[in-house]
């Protein structure tokens, strides 16, 4: 239960700090959050793909927000 919690805390927060890094090329306060929360999904899986490994609240906020900047990028770019 608090696994899934945790998840999503994490993935709001990182939702926004991407909306900080992208400075405009987001989709708003809750647009960025919603996206944060499936970049914490695909930070996870590109830390895999290069053999990283992110352990404890600061590593799994940090391929999060990764994965919400990536998964920014590309909405934003198939948006268009």
């Amino acid at each position: 239960m608090f696994g899934w919690l945790w998840f999503l805390i994490i993935g709001i927060i990182a939702g926004w700090l991407a909306g900080q890094i992208t400075r405009g090329k987001g989709f708003g306060l809750i647009g960025n959050m919603v996206l944060g929360v499936i970049g914490a999904l695909v930070g996870g899986f590109l830390f895999g793909l290069v053999g990283l490994s992110a352990h404890g609240f600061i590593g799994s906020l940090i391929a999060a927000t990764v994965g919400a900047v990536v998964l920014i990028f590309v909405v934003g770019y198939i948006k268009k």
